[in-house]
């Protein structure tokens, strides 16, 4: 079926599809080729037919007489008329039209999608490049925070960890990291923790260098957001930490450790100055990786993995008293991980008892490069023991040294301090070494 007419709201409400039909059509008498098209389920449509330049036939829909009005639709029908006679196929222009538009929300989405999703991104796709050290830390610094703590607290923290230093930032839209975002943040960070505030603003930079050269990211990473005048005006000058134990106060340290109840701390202690490694290599020590017959111990290093170092003859005496709980060589019982998290206290306790001012547990490895210059150690011996990078060529290329040249130097640099602190010392490696009442020999 079908006719001609002029639209009218009665002509249009009262066209239906006759019985036996599949579809009926009306068209307009205003308008060319508007039409509207009847079908058997009972459905209305506005509809175009006309004919592109290509000499092909095309019907087009326009919508439903409940939404559109008669004008409207003979409107919509001239427009699309109009892109027919300059060649366009209207169906190609709606479809570029939609796909236009579906990239217009897809931009939109990723301007307001948060940063900690473009954050996400980066750690997975670094994880493979960096230590599992470096990962952690970068995953510290965007963490929610809120669990209990299994290490001490300092003074005025509650029982739980804390957010992580750049979650303020990376909860914010990723084009809204810029340079007074990160302004604002230097400076609420600088007055309480400006170490922290410093070392996350150069990874928050590397972030954003990351995004830039990223596709998904790079129309939104704001790569001035973290210029180096910032953090050089927003934060106090770094100044070298020098806390450190001097020759003259070993007598009273290891006097004063020695005398902690727990012998695990005081082992612990006297074992992280005597290595010269850091605070977690020492307390992550297992007895799988203490070689008594061989006289090693390999640690787990915070840069390159894993490094071995001689086990002297006192540090050998302490580790073989410890009790053997578990895996961990300092254990315990009352740790969920089974082994020593919290040695300051009792740190900070022994300094008091002595009259020594304040060394944290890295100056105790401050300490042991410090004192191995009175022995005319090499730097280098010192630093390899130590974990430290080679500063120089030479180092770097053309020093290899076996562990029998850096048990030589070792043995002396703890011989050295032991008689200094006033530690008589056994040629039996079985016993103990013993305090001599009046301090060095």
């Amino acid at each position: 079926m079908s006719e001609r007419v002029k639209f009218t709201a009665g002509k249009i409400s009262g066209f239906n599809c006759p019985a036996g039909s599949n579809a009926a059509f009306l068209w307009d008498t205003d308008t060319k080729g508007l039409g509207l098209k009847a079908s058997m389920g009972g459905s209305r449509r506005y509809v175009l037919e006309s004919r592109l330049k290509s000499g092909a036939s095309i019907r087009l829909t326009i919508g439903d007489p409940k939404t559109w009005a008669i004008q409207a639709a003979r409107d919509e029908a001239r427009r699309l008329q109009t892109l027919i006679d300059q060649g366009i196929d209207p169906r190609q222009e709606k479809a570029e039209r939609v796909a236009a538009s579906e990239a217009k929300r897809e931009q939109a989405k990723r301007v307001q999608a948060l940063a900690m999703e473009a954050w996400q991104a980066y750690l997975d796709a670094r994880a493979t490049r960096w230590s599992a050290r470096s990962l952690l830390d970068h995953q510290r610094l965007s963490d929610a925070g809120g669990r209990p703590k299994t290490r001490g607290r300092k003074p005025g923290e509650g029982d739980t960890t804390l957010p992580g230093i750049l979650l303020p930032l990376l909860s914010l839209p990723l084009a809204k990291i810029d340079a007074d975002a990160v302004r604002a943040w230097l400076k609420g960070e600088a007055a309480h923790r400006p170490t922290q505030a410093n070392n996350a603003f150069v990874r928050l930079r590397a972030f954003l260098n990351w995004c830039a050269d990223r596709p998904e990211y790079r129309d939104q990473a704001r790569t001035d957001a973290c210029l180096t005048r910032l953090s050089r005006d927003e934060l106090p000058k770094k100044s070298a930490k020098d806390d450190c134990l001097q020759r003259e106060q070993l007598p009273a340290w290891f006097a004063a450790v020695r005398q902690i109840q727990n012998p695990v701390i005081a082992a612990y202690l006297q074992t992280t100055l005597l290595a010269g490694a850091r605070r977690e290599e020492v307390a992550g020590l297992a007895w799988n990786d203490v070689d008594f017959q061989w006289k090693a111990m390999t640690i787990k290093d915070k840069v390159d993995g894993t490094r071995t170092i001689p086990l002297t003859p006192y540090v050998a005496a302490l580790l073989a008293a410890l009790p053997r709980r578990n895996e961990w060589v300092f254990s315990s019982p009352a740790a969920a991980s089974g082994r020593l998290q919290e040695p300051r206290i009792q740190h900070n306790k022994a300094l008091t008892a002595a009259g020594l001012p304040n060394v944290t547990i890295h100056g105790l490895r401050r300490s042991f490069g410090t004192l191995a210059e009175w022995v005319e150690c090499p730097a280098g011996v010192s630093a390899q023991i130590m974990g430290h990078k080679p500063s120089a060529t030479a180092e770097k290329h053309y020093r290899v040294r076996p562990l029998d040249l850096l048990r030589m130097w070792h043995t002396k640099i703890e011989t050295w301090i032991l008689n200094e602190a006033g530690i008589e010392q056994s040629t039996d490696e079985q016993t103990a070494p013993r305090l001599v009442k009046g301090g060095r020999k």
